[in-house]
């Protein structure tokens, strides 16, 4: 029996990197070989379907995000004794595995930095918070106690051995896995109730925005990108503490009436059976859960550089993708899209490929390649 423990830190509902442990646990519970422990400051029971794993509360002290990081890293590698394998998604000198499902912070500094004025690019270079993640990030990748890097694209894999010098043998790409029977193309079945409750018409052009956070994820450039195509609507199912600030752009531009905002949305699946595409011009994302449901039912691919997903995408077949920042680039690929999707045979193409695209990467086939990975580290 392997002893595996899992840390993260915080719990966030509509959170990409929990959403990827919850479906972790609840697949890897299954395996008779493992023993699986989260530790973690809270996580809710109900998140999780399956019984077969325990969780250890870890919640020490602290005051301000930067005591909040080390004090929960210190007292994991305290109880790091316990287990065979300690696989931590949070930076921690001394962890087995690590699961890079937030990328490198680093990297995510430098496109922050592209839409910050001078005093914004000051302050994230100087910020006590960042700097320490960045030290305690290079101290992770040279610790001897490091096995394993696991990667959810190719992208942070790369740039993890262009910053840190990690060998490949220790770096594994395990995709997001995905359950192919709920995220499925018969989600459309909830399109003419949404469309009708959103007040859009069975034939007008819909994209999904899905993710909070709206400058990381991208909600400017897609709503100056929409503004150029007046014939597409588009919902946004997800929260931003200045969402105000995003509505107010949304009129200026003349497109709120074409824009629906959301707020969090609890089950998305209805939110990808109304629309025809997903919009995500992100500026960093290792790889968004939203990018691998919404292939799989079936909706095409409006992505970024800075998105791992993009590694998947084959021009003019299940999406498009561009640099976060590059507007007119996205107004092209919207009249691209447009332009696939005129005849029933194109939008068929397109869902056809956008599914098959990510019927691969089930739950069970994660599942199985975290368990060989396991027992070969113990081994």
């Amino acid at each position: 029996m392997i002893r595996l423990a899992i840390a993260r830190q915080r719990y966030n509902p509509h959170g990409g990197a929990e959403r990827f442990v919850a479906r972790a646990l609840e697949a890897l519970s299954g395996e008779g070989r493992l023993l699986v422990t989260l530790l973690a400051r809270q996580w809710p029971e109900g998140t999780m379907a399956s019984r077969d794993w325990r969780f250890q509360r870890v919640d020490p002290f602290y005051l301000g995000r930067t005591w909040r990081e080390a004090s929960f890293a210190a007292a994991v590698r305290r109880r790091a004794a316990e287990y065979d394998l300690l696989q931590s998604h949070e930076r921690i000198p001394g962890a087995t595995i690590f699961r890079a499902g937030d990328g490198v912070h680093a990297a995510w500094l430098e496109q922050d930095a592209r839409v910050r004025g001078s005093f914004g690019r000051l302050a994230l270079r100087w910020s006590l918070y960042h700097r320490y993640l960045c030290r305690t990030e290079r101290a992770m990748f040279a610790h001897p106690a490091l096995r394993c890097v696991i990667c959810n694209s190719r992208m942070v894999r790369d740039d993890i051995v262009r910053r840190f010098g990690v060998p490949d043998e220790k770096l594994s790409v395990i995709y997001n896995g995905v359950d192919v029977a709920t995220f499925h193309p018969n989600t459309v079945r909830y399109r003419a109730e949404k469309r009708a409750q959103w007040g859009i018409a069975d034939d007008a052009p819909l994209l999904a925005f899905v993710g909070s956070g709206f400058a990381r994820k991208g909600v400017v450039t897609t709503l100056r990108a929409l503004a150029a195509v007046p014939s597409i609507h588009l919902v946004v199912a997800g929260d931003d503490k200045r969402r105000a600030r995003y509505e107010a752009l949304a009129r200026e531009l003349g497109v709120m009436s074409r824009v629906r905002f959301l707020g969090a949305v609890d089950d998305v699946k209805p939110v990808y059976g109304a629309a025809d595409a997903l919009i995500l011009p992100t500026l960093y994302d290792p790889f968004p859960n939203a990018c691998v449901e919404a292939l799989a039912c079936g909706l095409p691919l409006l992505t970024s550089t800075g998105c791992g997903a993009a590694e998947w995408i084959v021009e003019g077949q299940n999406g498009w993708v561009r640099d976060a920042l590059d507007i007119s680039g996205y107004q092209a690929a919207l009249r691209a899209w447009l332009a696939r999707r005129e005849t029933e045979e194109g939008r068929q193409a397109l869902r056809t490929a956008a599914r098959a695209t990510a019927e691969p990467h089930t739950l069970a086939a994660m599942a199985a390649t975290l368990s060989a990975l396991y027992s070969q580290i113990v081994l």
